[in-house]
């Protein structure tokens, strides 16, 4: 798989980080895959929220992480799954789930704890790192995969210019993340 493309992000509130999920729905296009990686409490499911709202997903859908039920679905303006790999083990449990109907469907799957399946997403995605930089402040970086002339990744970096600020690449932790994730940061 070949990235196309790096965005690196800081947002200083949680409305913010929707904000920055919204503007990524509403960049995102039917079938394609955003895969988030990041600690407990990072902020997947505030961005998987405001992804939820660039998709059109009406308000009165309650967009929550789903960790016990693995899947959520909503309608928007594409069917949009939202699934939770925390409690997932392994690429095995993944056959169990149907995984391949939906990362190959139509619709957009948005997936929380990504790091579980890496090796299983289209090479086309989105992959999307959450750091903490204290209670409310988050450090995103969006690297967007499998976009040869590298169009689309500008449009998306265009519509985020308000949250890139100069100090992003200084905020980059050394290790990745702890909770069951990432820990070598090459092997990213």
């Amino acid at each position: 798989m070949i990235r196309s493309c790096k965005i690196l992000l800081l947002t200083e509130a949680e409305e913010e980080t929707f904000m920055v999920g919204a503007s990524l729905g509403k960049w995102i296009r039917p079938g394609e895959v955003v895969a988030l990686l990041g600690d407990l409490g990072s902020g997947k499911t505030c961005l998987t929220q405001g992804i939820a709202r660039g998709l059109d997903v009406p308000e009165s859908c309650c967009v929550r992480s789903p960790s016990f039920v693995i899947l959520n679905t909503y309608p928007g303006r594409c069917t949009v799954h939202h699934l939770d790999l925390y409690r997932v083990r392994d690429a095995l449990e993944m056959e169990d789930l149907g995984w391949r109907e939906i990362l190959y469907g139509g619709g957009v799957c948005v997936i929380e704890w990504a790091d579980r399946m890496l090796d299983l997403l289209p090479e086309r995605h989105v992959r999307v790192l959450l750091f903490h930089r204290g209670e409310t402040n988050r450090r995103i970086e969006i690297e967007v995969w499998g976009d040869p002339d590298g169009e689309r990744s500008e449009d998306l970096r265009r519509s985020l210019a308000r949250f890139e600020r100069e100090d992003a690449e200084r905020a980059s932790p050394e290790e990745g993340f702890v909770d069951g994730g990432l820990v070598d940061r090459a092997e990213r």
